[in-house]
């Protein structure tokens, strides 16, 4: 092939929407946990119903990002198969991903005729299908990809599957999709009227009352707002329509959990592991049963009482935590709680280890640092007993992202530490420092001026104080 036919077949390539365009970056995902989860999905039966062509489609894609362009080739036919099977009328609309993946893993192998062919079968079903059809199905299985390739796309795929529902308001998977991700991106509870997830999950639940997911996961929103009762009546439901779904039994385990039943949330997600044992998720709900389990020892019978009961619990939940670690090894929250219950052991030189593989694996993602500076916080407060690095690591915590729950830990923390050091002694200027950087960092300008000023009287100096100081002050004045 001339240089000038290769660029222009490659010109046509990159005006296709699929998953080779949608700038799908290894760096975003745990590669090997994603390739988990797809043949998971298939395995638990996801190959009878409609969505499995997208399932197959984005596992080829998976599969050539790991070499192995025969068998993404392989899934890509299955893909197109499934879809000749399901779809019917809108046979045409439902290709035009499918071909365009096609068409791509056809010009990466050097097929050029065979990549050729699927441009013009894509060239035709654009010249005899609604524009708005086919942009509808492009924005369905976009956000679909989004959505399952990583929590950094969450953005992406909400405004995928808006787009997708200003075309067709009552698309059953597209209504499901929007749900599932505004259940996994709204983190602020307001007044119940006020969430927009639990209104959309709603809205999917009327379009397909059968769709068990959804249903706990109404449940489990009802549930952060204490309707109770509400709640499980949907969590019931859900595990009446499907019993043995892993992924259903998972987030009614997680229900219990909250509600207190530990015992029957530890039943149903061994359950889970019996069809889905390779998942990171399920054995990380077992950690948190088994921590559910040892707080309430702790506060009803105390240390003392139960010390070789804790010892067990403590050994479950280190079993599972190295397991979720093994299995997605990008897991940050496993890979800390496991740090701190080694901190917790008495373990000091490999949480430390452990923390420091976190760290660089975090620094070079740029992912969860905050999270990560208030963990290490905790394991250098309370395990290793160094307050320094503590402090240093809340603070580190604190200049960065506003308002999360993180940062809100870390202010917390921070100011409890320097209170009680200024409640013993009154002119602990480094004590002073930290409560004017606090309030500083919270907004409370008046507050934060006084403390500074105190540290300064014992610190007059201090670059750090008097930089802050003219800082607040000359922001009082705008």
């Amino acid at each position: 092939m001339s240089t000038s036919q290769d660029s222009a077949l490659k010109t046509n390539l990159l005006s296709l929407e699929c998953h080779f365009t949608w700038d799908l970056r290894v760096d975003d995902t745990d590669i090997d946990d994603l390739l988990t989860r797809l043949n998971d999905q298939i395995k638990l039966g996801i190959g009878k119903e409609v969505g499995a062509a997208r399932t197959f489609s984005f596992l080829a894609y998976v599969k050539y990002l790991k070499g192995d362009p025969e068998e993404a080739m392989a899934n890509l036919l299955k893909a197109e198969q499934l879809t000749r099977e399901h779809c019917g009328g809108d046979l045409e609309k439902c290709l035009i991903v499918t071909y365009g993946d096609l068409a791509w893993l056809q010009y990466h192998v050097g097929y050029y005729i065979k990549c050729q062919s699927y441009l013009d079968k894509l060239d035709k079903i654009k010249d005899t299908s609604s524009t708005s059809l086919l942009q509808h199905q492009i924005y369905s299985e976009k956000g679909w990809t989004f959505l399952k390739y990583s929590y950094k796309h969450y953005d992406k795929a909400l405004e995928c599957f808006k787009k997708a529902l200003e075309m067709e308001p009552n698309d059953s998977e597209c209504n499901a999709g929007y749900a599932i991700t505004l259940y996994r991106t709204e983190t602020e509870l307001s007044s119940v009227d006020e969430s927009a997830a639990l209104k959309q999950l709603k809205r999917a639940i009327e379009i397909n009352p059968q769709d068990a997911v959804l249903l706990v996961l109404l449940g489990l929103k009802l549930a952060d707002y204490k309707k109770y009762g509400e709640a499980e009546e949907f969590v019931l439901k859900a595990l009446e329509i499907s019993p043995d779904h892993p992924h259903v039994i998972r987030y009614v385990g997680k229900f219990l959990r909250k509600q207190g039943n530990v015992d029957k949330s530890i039943d149903m997600l061994k359950q889970a592991l019996q069809r889905t044992s390779q998942s990171p998720i399920i054995h990380h709900q077992l950690f948190l049963c088994y921590k559910r389990k040892k707080v309430l020892l702790y506060k009803n019978v105390g240390f003392h009482g139960r010390w070789a009961k804790i010892q067990q619990l403590n050994s479950q939940c280190i079993h599972h935590l190295e397991i979720a670690t093994s299995l997605r090894p990008s897991f940050i929250y496993a890979l800390v709680d496991l740090a701190l219950l080694y901190g917790e052991v008495k373990e000091i030189t490999k949480a430390e280890k452990l923390f420091k593989e976190t760290f660089e694996k975090a620094k070079k993602d740029n992912d969860s640092l905050q999270q990560l500076h208030w963990y290490y916080g905790q394991f250098q407060q309370y395990y290793n007993k160094c307050e320094p690095l503590a402090i240093k690591h809340y603070a580190e915590g604190l200049e960065l992202q506003k308002d999360t729950a993180e940062w809100k830990r870390c202010a917390q923390n921070l100011e409890k530490i320097a209170k009680r050091r200024v409640d013993q002694d009154p002119e602990d200027s480094d004590a002073c420092g930290i409560l004017g950087f606090v309030y500083k960092m919270q907004g409370h300008k008046q507050m934060a001026i006084e403390f500074y000023n105190r540290a300064l009287v014992g610190d007059m100096d201090n670059d750090k104080y008097l930089a802050a100081l003219c800082e607040l002050r000359l922001s009082l004045q705008q």
